[in-house]
């Protein structure tokens, strides 16, 4: 498909801003390297203006009834729903997941995320507090914090933004949002969307640029009240650090294990991995990065999880027959070579794939008997690599299990209702999924790490991140 190359801008207090440097970068397909944008670089003057702009924009939507604001995001999601295709087609080029399987349902999410923000504000409700001192009463509420800052990664340029946006504006908080900068023309297209749809100046602003200088401005500047961020843990330990005293959102990844029991259905099971494993090329934060299981099922679900790899059509992300897509940027490909080249030195059988196809294209890749110590059991692959790790029994799978860093999601494969529900309450991830895929999540369950992991801090989801980014205001009165 022919395509214009875009020039686009910051979007600062209202309007399309250039950088104060003049400073421009490229966006480029991750499957063809061809140019696709021209967009403005940003440094820390740049954010500097969409704080104070934020600052603005919050006094706007604090005036605003909590009806208002959900109109607001409906009126949000109406135009995400218009431009669902231009939106769709951009995320695929830009991102490198397939248009037709995969791009598609991520803009009809974000369009779900806006009318749930919407619909869920007008049901936050406070409490009223009963008292011991005669003549007094105490109510408390749900209030807006002031100016966010959001830093987005590039996996799901489209809907995880709106899983911070769309509860910030619903709730009365400001934006400034600074987004991957290999997705950067899909932020663009959401900035326009959310403009389109009459949003107060500076309730919304986009910065361009790189994550270390205006990533680093937002979540530092005392001009901003609450922090959200997607990423890997390492990038979250310095936000955190940076932004210290701020109330914070991190989802910081996982490495999910798909735990095999010996009774589970295999057919089932290896369907649930070859998904978790494979979809949006294993760049999902819940992705299935290990799976576990017992050496009497090994070879019968690597067999089965291999023949489901060997379906899958790699290529064009554009064309119709197309189920996987590049990785999105050369870092990650090289990041997966290096873990199945560690695999296999420590002697796991290649039983599919393991090599690069062309530019950033990677075959979907299953390795059997991996060893515990292989990075692909005690590391975040982030890539279309299925590793199966075997267990001795159902303890050594909840302890191999529980000894990763990680602890954002699980499965569990069982007939046995009760193995099941020990297996989740034992593990230590935020989302234990039973007979189904370790990236199985809907956009109002609540989702985040397990305390004392590296998968983040707080839940995303629903009324659950309405409440991440308000504070409990308390107000006592006499009525003597």
């Amino acid at each position: 498909m022919e395509h214009s190359v875009v020039q686009a801008q910051h979007f600062i207090a209202g309007k399309w801003t250039p950088s104060h440097s003049g400073q421009t970068f490229e966006a480029r397909s991750p499957y063809d390297g061809k140019l696709l944008a021209v967009l403005a670089e940003g440094d820390r003057p740049d954010a500097q203006d969409a704080i104070k702009a934020a600052e603005a924009g919050h006094n706007a939507l604090s005036k605003m009834s909590a009806w208002d604001r959900a109109r607001l995001c409906n009126r949000v999601a109406d135009v995400i729903e218009k431009r669902r295709g231009e939106l769709a087609l951009t995320l695929a080029r830009e991102q490198g997941k397939p248009l037709a399987s995969e791009a598609y349902g991520e803009i009809d999410a974000a369009a779900t995320g806006f009318r749930e923000a919407g619909e869920l504000i007008k049901w936050l409700e406070g409490e009223f507090i009963p008292v011991e001192t005669p003549g007094k009463r105490a109510i408390s509420f749900r209030q807006a914090r002031g100016v966010y800052a959001i830093v987005t990664p590039w996996n799901f340029p489209i809907n995880i933004p709106v899983e911070y946006l769309a509860p910030c504006l619903a709730a009365g908080n400001a934006v400034v949002w600074v987004p991957a900068p290999t997705t950067s023309l899909c932020a663009v297209k959401l900035m326009e969307c959310i403009a389109e749809a009459g949003l107060p100046d500076g309730a919304v602003n986009l910065v361009l640029g790189p994550g270390a200088v205006v990533g680093d401005e937002i979540v530092s500047n005392p001009g901003t009240h609450g922090i959200g961020f997607t990423g890997s843990p390492q990038t979250g330990s310095a936000i955190a650090k940076r932004g210290a005293g701020k109330p914070m959102l991190l989802e910081l990844g996982g490495n999910g294990p798909v735990i095999v029991l010996d009774d589970a259905d295999l057919d089932r099971a290896a369907q649930a991995a070859a998904f978790g494993c494979f979809f949006n090329a294993g760049q999902v934060c819940a992705a299935t990065g290990r799976i576990l299981v017992t050496e009497k099922n090994h070879d019968a679900l690597a067999a089965r999880i291999a023949g489901i790899a060997e379906t899958i059509r790699l290529g064009d992300p554009l064309l119709a027959e197309t189920t996987m897509g590049p990785l999105n940027n050369p870092q990650v490909v090289a990041k997966v070579e290096q873990h199945v080249a560690d695999g296999l030195a420590r002697g796991a059988n290649l039983l599919t794939g393991g090599k690069k196809g062309a530019g950033l294209l990677y075959h979907p890749t299953v390795m059997g008997r991996v060893d515990r110590k292989a990075l692909l059991n005690t590391s975040e692959t982030f890539g279309p690599v299925a590793p199966l790790v075997i267990c001795a029994d159902d303890a050594d799978l909840l302890d191999t299990a529980n000894a990763s860093s990680h602890g954002l999601a699980a499965s569990v494969f069982t007939r046995d209702l009760s193995r099941a529900f020990s297996f989740g309450e034992k593990l230590r991830a935020g989302l234990v999924n039973i007979n189904s895929a370790s990236c199985y999540w809907e956009l109002h369950l609540p989702f985040g790490g397990a305390s004392g992991k590296a998968s983040g801090l707080g839940r995303l989801g629903g009324k659950h991140t309405l409440r991440e980014v308000t504070d409990v205001k308390t107000i006592t009165f006499d009525i003597s």
